[in-house]
């Protein structure tokens, strides 16, 4: 076992000791932090419900559907970009406009114009998720070793070839890391709008009905942290497919 993972093992082993001290020493209301243990517990119970299950399936499904637009939306827009600096240049003060943009702002005028259901959070997980595969690619294709394209034409290889050879594989490891940026991203958005907006299952959709009424905040932490294994699961999925797939992107930070 690696010396990272032992420290962040222990890290993670003295933040539920902690948790586990505060709520059995009563220093904060149960009903708002119960206590570690109790939390495992509910993490196990709803584990067992089929409904939540369904609702983790419904939260994945519209988090996947929505990263992969935005994967399609901007790596092509950003090779655009970053090809023809006119065309950058043209949109810039547009997409210096939408970027700040709060995605979690947007979520009544989604509600308003397309409305509750899957479609909503799917939309707004794509609009979060555009922006950092967007600069990733821009920023990947303008930094490609200016010696590989004058090699490249040296040969008299055809831009395509020369795209496909060259650029692609050059910004592969860049838009990786903005995908792995815009997964976080889009699942926080696809829980928010669930818990905000409702109208569908999903994990968020469950944290609002656990916590309403008496509330059972056991639940809803759980729920919170099946969520957060979800993004840490996707996280590891593409730090495994960037060394798999990437080879030359892990040497290269190895070197490092």
């Amino acid at each position: 076992m690696s010396g990272g993972v032992l420290r962040g093992l222990v890290g993670l082993a003295v933040f539920l000791a902690v948790g586990e001290v505060v709520g059995r020493l009563g220093l904060v209301p149960a009903d708002l932090l119960p206590p570690t243990s109790a939390v495992l517990a509910g993490l196990v119970e709803i584990v067992g419900d089929p409904a939540f299950r369904a609702d983790v399936v419904a939260t994945v499904l519209a988090w996947l559907i929505g990263l992969g637009i935005a994967v399609g939306i901007a790596v092509p827009a950003g090779v655009l970009l970053g090809s023809v600096p006119g065309i950058r240049a043209g949109t810039r003060a547009l997409v210096e406009f939408l970027r700040p943009i709060p995605s979690v702002a947007l979520i009544p005028l989604a509600v308003v114009l397309i409305g509750q259901g899957p479609t909503s959070k799917i939309a707004l997980a794509v609009y979060a998720a555009v922006w950092p595969i967007l600069f990733a690619t821009v920023h990947a294709v303008t930094e490609v070793d200016p010696l590989l394209r004058e090699t490249a034409a040296a040969f008299r290889i055809g831009r395509r070839r020369t795209l496909l050879r060259v650029v692609l594989p050059s910004m592969a490891p860049f838009v990786l890391t903005g995908v792995r940026l815009a997964a976080a991203v889009a699942l926080i958005l696809v829980v928010s709008t669930e818990l905000l907006v409702g109208g569908g299952r999903g994990i968020g959709e469950y944290i609002a009905q656990s916590g309403t009424g008496g509330g059972r905040m056991d639940l809803v932490l759980a729920a919170a942290i099946v969520a957060g294994l979800v993004g840490l699961a996707a996280n590891a999925a593409l730090t495994a497919a960037g060394r798999r797939w990437l080879p030359w992107s892990a040497a290269a930070a190895g070197s490092a």
